[in-house]
């Protein structure tokens, strides 16, 4: 019997418990919670480095500075954009290669890319861009998995050229 006024002195214990309960919580509830700042947004979760200076040299340091990252795997225009300064400015590597060629601005002749100048493939949808190093090499992701140095425009394939060694614009 004892262990049934127990269970039974529990049960009405708790149903008191669960009635009161909100009532005691309501003016918490009324009270606005505080407001919480949005987080800047990121793309595709990767922070860019300290951007570089927006220039030529400032861009070719900023690739050897940071080289060994693997944040930028898959992020080449993200990443040859970061190393100018800028960042968002072009969807993808072949969008920013078709606006080189729209503004006149890109190099098929197979000449040496100068500097800082942006050098394009078509190896994928996407296309893939790097910065060139002046010597016929560049800097790019990608480069045994990660930003690092090539000696040539060859080490990939379907190469097609370079663009004017500037801050890369939308237009």
């Amino acid at each position: 019997m004892r262990s049934h006024r127990i269970g039974r002195w529990a049960a009405t214990s708790l149903a008191t418990a669960l009635i009161i309960a909100p009532l005691a919580a309501a003016p918490a509830l009324a009270s606005p919670a505080p407001a919480v700042q949005p987080a800047a947004p990121q793309s595709a979760g990767v922070l860019p480095f300290s951007p570089a200076d927006g220039t030529a040299q400032g861009a070719v340091e900023w690739f050897e500075a940071n080289a060994g990252s693997t944040d930028y795997e898959g992020l080449c225009e993200m990443a040859a954009e970061n190393a100018w300064g800028v960042t968002g400015v072009w969807p993808s590597a072949i969008d920013h290669w078709n606006g080189a060629v729209a503004a006149g601005k890109a190099h098929t002749d197979g000449s040496t890319p100068p500097a800082g100048a942006f050098v394009y493939w078509n190896i994928s949808e996407y296309g893939h861009v790097g910065i060139a190093d002046g010597n016929g090499g560049f800097h790019s992701s990608s480069i045994n998995g990660a930003l690092g140095h090539a000696d040539s425009t060859s080490y990939f394939t379907n190469y097609l050229g370079w663009s004017d060694p500037q801050v890369p614009a939308g237009s």
